[in-house]
């Protein structure tokens, strides 16, 4: 009997360590993938990856990517692996402006989609490669359940009288927001090679509402607005994806 009561108890020992151990191999499947495409391409890979649709990028991820962009070397390239629904505007301004103070040349690889503060990470890049059925997102602030935008627009068609305190409140925070989104995305713009007129064009596609927040702009719309975008994602960044299953808990990963 106590021979058997041992057995058992190993068994679920060994059951019990078994997710521990998968999720450890996990890890080390993804920084061995990591590395290697370091050194195939002479560049410091970042992977910021939000496989949940309750996953975004918060202070957790600025605090990581600013690190990993301050400890790398001015010389060495930078590669964003980027997957993520957007996110907090602190956390994604920090990144994106830490990106293109970096000085040597930065890449964002989108395989799927990098919506909203997703998008402006990318338009930090030097260069933005995204699959052929990738997608960005417009940019335009959001306050609390409703775009920015709206908000202005419902309190422009009433008088002023006929308007409550609390929303006049909101619409003065909302006029402020899409004028900081706007010149957060020139700014992110004016470091790299777009002349200021064209920026300020984008900025305002891109942060005025023309659009809903989750519309997808695609690879022939983004080249259209003039940014450089390629089709040549690498296969490594697909095999990251794979190590990055669907899960029901966790942060979000960087």
């Amino acid at each position: 009997m106590t021979t058997v009561i041992a057995i058992l108890l190993i068994f679920l020992i060994l059951v019990s360590l078994q997710p521990i151990v998968r999720q450890k191999m996990l890890e080390a499947a993804r920084l061995r993938l990591l590395k290697n495409f370091e050194e195939k391409r002479g560049t410091r890979v970042i992977a910021m990856i939000h496989r949940e649709e309750t996953r975004y990028i918060d202070i957790h991820d600025s605090e990581q990517v600013l690190r990993a962009i301050k400890l790398t070397d001015p010389n060495v390239p930078i590669d964003l692996i980027l997957h993520t629904p957007g996110g907090l505007v602190l956390a994604t301004e920090q990144i994106a402006l830490a990106l293109c103070r970096h000085p040597s040349k930065v890449t964002v690889f989108v395989p799927h989609y990098a919506m909203s503060g997703g998008t402006l990470l990318a338009l930090a890049a030097d260069e933005i490669v995204m699959d052929e059925n990738a997608v960005l997102g417009p940019v335009d602030p959001q306050l609390g359940h409703w775009p920015a935008n709206s908000i202005l627009k419902a309190v422009e068609q009433k008088q002023v009288n006929e308007v409550d305190d609390e929303s006049l409140i909101m619409a003065d925070i909302a006029r402020k927001a899409i004028g900081q989104i706007r010149s957060l995305i020139i700014d992110i713009l004016s470091h790299g090679q777009t002349p200021h007129d064209k920026a300020e064009v984008l900025a305002d596609m891109l942060s005025s509402g023309i659009w809903t927040h989750d519309y997808p702009i695609s690879v022939s719309e983004a080249k259209e607005m003039g940014l450089q975008v390629n089709i040549e994602v690498p296969q490594e960044v697909y095999q990251l994806m794979n190590l990055f299953p669907q899960s029901g808990r966790g942060r979000p990963s960087v």
